[in-house]
């Protein structure tokens, strides 16, 4: 949340789903929008998987849309 006294969030979450589709395991898929000091640079709110496979993500902080894509 973002009005915690130590801060957490600002990072794009995966979770795996059972075979009966309950949820499993989760676990950080992207970050890097909160530095060391605790201030946040990014507020990742949403996301969209595009045809190609890579993820569209918007962040209400920046004011952005970033891509997450495959490396070569």
């Amino acid at each position: 949340s973002w009005n915690r006294v130590d801060p957490v969030g600002a990072r794009v979450m995966f979770t795996s789903l059972k075979a009966d589709g309950t949820a499993d395991k989760t676990e950080v898929f992207a970050d890097g929008w909160l530095n060391e000091n605790g201030e946040y640079l990014g507020r990742p709110v949403d996301v969209q998987i595009l045809k190609d496979g890579s993820l569209l993500v918007s962040d209400d902080l920046a004011g952005a849309v970033w891509r997450i894509s495959y490396g070569d």
